[in-house]
């Protein structure tokens, strides 16, 4: 460990702070190798806090939420990796309108919306993420996204000011947002606030089962996985385009193409990130050769390779 890793103790309680954490504990897909610093932060101040340290000791960041959309790999990640999580859950009903914070989890948020009798937010029913991500990559299902009902999102700044986004300036789209598509900028998602409409109690809790209903029948829910691999190619379908070169069920160590839906990768048997990532390499290439479509992950690949 470096020195001035230590020195974080200074700027957060180390309560809050862990070394050498294994991230495939912090990861839907549960793998991963270590993070440097992993800091679970409380509230805001603990955040500008460690970015302060980051700032004084030039430590790389990363910022996460609950890990549904991450492949971290096995060599793990360099510096300090911020833990954006239910202390960060907060939430604000003003009529037609919802504020809630980051790490509120997509799930929570619509059954908050159904209770307040607010339709919108039926499609996020099941998507297993923290807001954090899913406003990043402007997440979505069953025809919604979350950029169609986003009314605003708070900030931090690379210089620890916090800023405000209106819809309009936010750049969502499909699985973009400006977050995303500024990522180097070192921004952190605080919160973000909904614009929903007045709806029918009974018929927004029937929605969000028939669209938790489908989740269950169609996507393998009983292996560890980190949900959509690839985006939807222009004209195309992920999972025929896979299943056509009979790649279901294809396996590379402890990673699978899943036979439930050939769309996901799935940890069948204690994968490590080098059995994922092969498999994504190996599918991207197969499709490539038989139809000239070039995939594009969904998820996001972070920290290096052993």
């Amino acid at each position: 460990m470096k020195v001035e890793y230590n020195k974080i103790k200074e700027y957060i309680d180390e309560s809050k702070v862990r070394f050498n954490e294994p991230m495939e504990k912090h990861t839907t897909l549960k793998v991963g190798g270590p993070a440097d610093i992993l800091v679970l932060p409380e509230n805001v101040q603990d955040v500008i806090d460690a970015m302060e340290f980051a700032k004084e000791y030039d430590v790389p960041v990363t910022v996460i939420g609950n890990g549904s959309k991450l492949l971290v790999l096995d060599g793990g990640i360099r510096g300090l990796v911020i833990k954006l999580g239910s202390k960060f859950s907060n939430v604000e009903v003003n009529g037609e309108y919802i504020t809630a914070e980051i790490g509120l989890s997509m799930p929570r948020l619509a059954i908050i919306a159904k209770d307040n009798e607010l339709t919108g937010l039926e499609f996020a029913a099941g998507i297993p993420g923290y807001l954090g991500g899913g406003v990043f990559m402007n997440a979505g299902a069953y025809g919604g996204e979350l950029g169609n009902v986003i009314e605003e999102v708070t900030y931090l700044d690379k210089n620890n000011e916090v800023k405000t986004l209106t819809h309009d300036e936010l750049e969502f789209g499909y699985r973009s947002s400006y977050f995303k598509n500024h990522k180097d900028e070192g921004n952190i998602i605080l919160q973000a606030k909904f614009k929903l409409t007045k709806g029918n109690k009974e018929e927004i809790e029937a929605k969000m089962k028939e669209n938790n209903d489908s989740r269950k029948a169609k996507q393998p829910l009983e292996y560890p996985n980190a949900g959509s691999t690839f985006k939807r190619p222009e004209g195309y379908f992920v999972g025929k385009l896979i299943d056509d070169l009979g790649l279901k069920g294809y396996r590379i160590g402890g990673a699978e193409v899943s036979t439930k839906h050939s769309g996901f990768i799935v940890n069948v048997d204690h994968a490590k990130a080098k059995d994922v990532l092969d498999l994504i390499n190996y599918i991207k290439e197969k499709v490539f050769e038989a139809n000239k479509v070039k995939l594009e992950e969904e998820i996001i690949i972070l920290g290096e390779e052993v």
